[in-house]
């Protein structure tokens, strides 16, 4: 399962050219960049350039704001960390609009995910329906999140204990064989073995120094 791109695969001609060119604050266009919204939360792809438009336009046109599109952009977001289109969003929206309850409460989620805080993340989102609520448009937000966990994972751990992982991803008996599997990863004696990548390689680093005495 690759972690999830902040960059489409194939992004529509009409979307490049918009953004590309000053009809990004055309505010006639603000329902095409919707549109293409709704497409990502259910194609399961990210368009972060594409996402900001909107916000910019609404910046410059209040009466356009959609609470609900505000929100299902920063859900997108989130599922790109570490990548900062979660923070670029927030930049762009007024203090009033960053004080509201559902903006507060995806802070609060991103906050723990850029701490690695994985299995606080997972007790706070199940602790209140209303976290469900906020990425409901979002299909397989759960599973991007978990994807990017998996991402982090494999940079940091060469092997991992079973219970820590399993925390990580809120994740239990075949679920999370299943989804070890399908990781390339190997489960064995209650350890979960990543193969070595150039990330979570231990490298020996020679510091040499040249101090010069006059």
């Amino acid at each position: 399962m690759a972690r999830i791109s902040n960059t489409p695969s194939n992004r529509p001609e009409v979307i490049q050219l918009l953004i590309d060119g000053v009809d990004r604050y055309n505010p006639d266009n603000v329902s095409i960049l919707e549109e293409y919204l709704a497409s990502q939360c259910t194609n399961r792809e990210c368009d972060a350039m594409a996402n900001l438009a909107i916000l910019k336009l609404y910046q410059f046109n209040n009466h356009l704001i959609n609470d609900q599109v505000v929100n299902n952009i920063l859900v997108k977001a989130l599922t790109t960390l570490p990548e900062p289109d979660f923070n670029l969003c927030l930049y762009m929206l007024s203090e009033q609009m960053a004080n509201e309850e559902a903006v507060m409460r995806l802070v609060k989620l991103q906050d723990l995910l850029e701490q690695c805080r994985y299995a606080d993340f997972w007790k706070t989102y199940e602790s209140d329906d209303y976290f469900k609520e906020l990425t409901a448009e979002v299909l397989g937000f759960e599973d991007s999140i978990r994807a990017n966990i998996a991402n982090a994972v494999s940079m940091s751990f060469q092997s991992i204990e079973v219970p820590n992982l399993s925390s990580y991803l809120n994740l239990k008996d075949a679920a999370l064989s299943e989804f070890i599997k399908a990781q390339g990863w190997t489960e064995s004696s209650n350890t979960v073995t990543i193969p070595v990548n150039k990330d979570n390689e231990a490298k020996t680093t020679v510091l040499v120094e040249n101090i010069k005495f006059e």
